[in-house]
């Protein structure tokens, strides 16, 4: 079988792979050595993303797909995976995956050992396993935990950066192991019965990552364009298309406020796969380019 595979990178992407001296000084540390991380990263529209590991590596490897498809192949059975999907590899087993040829996937991914890092796998590799968004389903907070990981490993790999990065990968692993308890664990005033539009704008933060459209939402909430155009506009003032694309862009604001993402890599975690087209957009809406909003005084 042919596979398209590529070396030299994907367009946004971001890991940290961290030094085998500081991942053996993780392994000897009492509070550490039960779970820590070993590579950490995102790619988005992965195209020639593959990998084959015939004899599997020491780590676990958690990859979770966020848009397009890709595939995986263990014990000598291939599953295809789709967007809204994880699988969980097991240390020591020989393994192949990679992106689809035709609409490569965009997935978070990381690499994690330690004496309690199996707790985390369904031992009976029952994969992929789909994390679908709905009223609970606290996807935006989710990804929230993995930047927070990934940032804290940014600013350096001090004892006390490395145990915070392991608390936060604890609980950002049991978002997938635990994934019912995670969604039924929201704060009270967050389950409250919402109307439509509080649901719709909900899906739409849920999904800030993808190309939805008015019809995508107007199906899920079982309504016609039309009616949900006008509901959405009587409650926000605004159009359907209009909010999310704000919504897309103040969480833009967030990354450039917070995180040292790149444009290029800030662009696809917004939805967008074109840099330019992006910034174009961001001046539009904040009336100021995303380099200068970055360099801008806040506060």
């Amino acid at each position: 079988m042919e596979y398209m595979k590529r070396k030299d990178g994907f367009s946004g992407q971001r890991a940290i792979i961290l030094p085998h001296s500081v991942a053996t000084m993780m392994g000897q540390d009492p509070m550490i050595s039960t779970l820590y991380l070993t590579d950490i990263g995102y790619y988005p529209a992965a195209e020639g993303h593959f990998r084959s590991r015939p004899e599997g590596i020491s780590q676990h490897i958690l990859i979770y797909c966020v848009k397009g498809e890709g595939w995986f192949e263990m014990h000598g059975i291939r599953r295809s995976v789709v967007e809204n999907q994880y699988f969980i590899l097991p240390a020591g087993v020989p393994h192949v995956y990679g992106a689809s040829l035709v609409n490569p996937w965009t997935i978070y991914w990381i690499h994690f050992k330690g004496s309690l890092s199996a707790m985390y796998a369904d031992p009976k590799g029952h994969y992929p396993k789909a994390i679908l968004p709905g009223n609970t389903s606290r996807i935006e907070e989710r990804n929230n935990l993995f930047e927070q990981i990934y940032h804290t490993l940014e600013m350096g790999y001090s004892m006390q950066h490395l145990q915070f990065a392991t608390i936060t990968l604890h609980y950002y692993l049991a978002t997938f192991t635990y994934l019912y308890l995670y969604r039924q664990s929201t704060p009270t005033h967050q389950n409250i019965e919402k109307d439509v539009i509080d649901l719709a704008i909900h899906y739409m933060k849920e999904n800030i990552e993808k190309r939805i459209k008015v019809e995508d939402i107007a199906l899920e909430f079982h309504l016609s364009q039309s009616r949900f155009y006008a509901l959405f506009h009587h409650k926000t003032g605004s159009s359907p298309i209009t909010y999310f694309n704000n919504l897309r862009i103040q969480q833009a604001c967030h990354y450039l406020d917070f995180t040292t993402m790149k444009i290029n890599q800030i662009c696809y975690k917004i939805g967008y796969d074109d840099a330019h087209y992006f910034s174009r957009i961001f001046t539009k809406t904040m009336g100021i380019s995303p380099v200068d909003y970055r360099k801008r005084d806040k506060g």
